[in-house]
């Protein structure tokens, strides 16, 4: 894809901090560095986010996700955080899918991750919604 930054830094045309590549996955440092060690991990061919990753290139990018996390907790970190977000509601910024993989040195880094609990909104609905789910698999 011609404006795809994920793209033109997989051409070499954008220079990166690479931590990881083979012939399907390309593993570099979060130009924000949202903790010390933010590394994206992408698959050579585009497409749009998760949802629409083909699933061979899928299984490579959380393979190699995973070593990345495995080597973040080898050297100091203290957890990690594996994230991709699907669309801009979600936060997407980069339409290429790629995995966020976010090392936590301690409880006060910059990123917190949250959920409401919303039982209660949606007590009601809950078999409604499986339902709805599953019937769209």
């Amino acid at each position: 894809m011609t404006n795809c930054i994920f793209c033109k830094i997989i051409n070499g045309n954008i220079p990166s901090y690479k931590v990881y590549e083979d012939e399907q996955v390309l593993a570099f440092l979060d130009i924000s560095q949202t903790t010390k060690g933010h590394t994206l991990v992408i698959p050579k061919s585009h497409a749009k986010n998760f949802a629409e990753c083909d699933d061979n290139d899928l299984n490579k990018v959380m393979s190699v996700a995973k070593k990345i996390a495995n080597s973040l907790l080898k050297t100091g970190a203290k957890g990690v955080n594996i994230l991709s977000n699907i669309n801009e509601v979600a936060g997407q910024s980069v339409f290429h899918f790629h995995v966020h993989v976010i090392p936590r040195y301690n409880e006060n880094d910059t990123i917190k991750i949250s959920f409401v609990n919303n039982n209660e909104k949606y007590k009601d609905e809950m078999q409604n919604i499986a339902t709805l789910i599953k019937n769209n698999l």
